[in-house]
């Protein structure tokens, strides 16, 4: 590989990686990752937002299909591991949120975006999106889909959302 285009494709990595420049990292466990010692931590980078209304909520589960978007009243009295870290969206630009973890690991993430404000995922009208950034379109969300192993300290992602787009199901916005 050219020099050139190695450091072409190292600028795009540190791109991919990194929050927009003069991102400020948001949510409740922004220390995490802004910290001297951050981690372990996610520090998710959200993009393609339909637009600024509502929360954004990032949240954490246990990596399995039973405990995957189940109901976080029924993971707490099993005594099983949840975190949300809810956030207003920020006025524009992509929104960098951080997430702790309990320790290293594989988890599975999600973002919502509750545009409606109702507190419950809304089909019509509400986004949502996983650090794989496979199109959803009109089944359940996959497990494999928001797994996401974090190492002992700040692991970064991006998560691109995506919104109900007619009969193809959820999509990304253009």
């Amino acid at each position: 590989m050219a020099r050139g285009t190695l450091t072409i494709a190292l600028a795009g990595l540190l791109t991919l990686a990194a929050p927009a420049a003069g991102a400020q990292v948001l949510g409740s466990d922004a220390a995490a990752c802004t910290g001297t010692a951050p981690g372990p931590a996610i520090l998710a980078t959200v993009t393609g937002l339909k637009d600024r209304t509502g929360t954004l909520k990032l949240e954490l589960y246990p990596p399995n299909e039973k405990d995957f978007l189940a109901g976080d009243d029924d993971l707490a009295r099993e005594g099983k591991f949840f975190r949300r870290v809810s956030i207003a969206p920020p006025a524009s630009g992509d929104a960098a949120i951080c997430i702790r973890v309990p320790r290293p690991g594989r988890y599975a993430l999600f973002l919502g975006h509750d545009r409606d404000g109702k507190r419950k995922f809304n089909f019509w009208s509400d986004g949502a999106g996983f650090p794989s950034n496979h199109k959803i379109g009109r089944a359940r969300p996959k497990l494999v889909d928001a797994l996401i192993d974090v190492g002992p300290g700040l692991t970064r992602t991006t998560i691109r959302a995506q919104y109900l787009r007619g009969l193809g199901g959820f999509g990304f916005m253009r």
